[in-house]
């Protein structure tokens, strides 16, 4: 039964690092629309506009890895890696689904896959020192 409830949290750990990046960085792109600082819905971005997008999108990123990291019961960074093989999974498809749709420079889907398993490394690498 104890094995069975480690899954579980090791599941849990990692949605819930999952929503502490996804929520705010939903949150953060519709108040930027909304501000009008980002183009209206549907638009193409500019690169100025993608680089703030994926600088915060970087620090989620690590703030989601270090929660999962916390969060499981055991072997921190598998978890924090965990999120990161999931968050490319999703970063990649995202670039393949949305290429020919002109919604912004190449290079921010890009850099967005390119960043993710960095960002979660660093993010389990400092939910392991902060434990010691």
């Amino acid at each position: 039964m104890a094995e069975k409830s480690s899954i579980w949290r090791s599941i849990g750990a990692v949605v819930a690092g999952f929503l502490v990046n996804a929520i705010p960085a939903t949150i953060i792109d519709v108040i930027l629309h909304a501000t009008k600082f980002y183009a209206p819905m549907g638009q193409p971005m500019d690169d100025p506009q993608s680089a703030v997008a994926t600088s915060y999108r970087i620090v989620l990123g690590v703030l989601g890895s270090y929660v999962a990291a916390r969060l499981a019961p055991q072997k921190p960074m598998a978890h924090a890696l965990a999120l990161g093989t999931f968050g490319l999974v999703l970063c990649t498809a995202a670039a393949v689904g949305t290429w020919n749709m002109n919604l912004g420079p190449h290079w921010y889907s890009i850099a967005l896959a390119v960043v993710t398993l960095p960002c979660a490394w660093l993010g389990g690498r400092l939910a392991e020192n902060k434990g010691k």
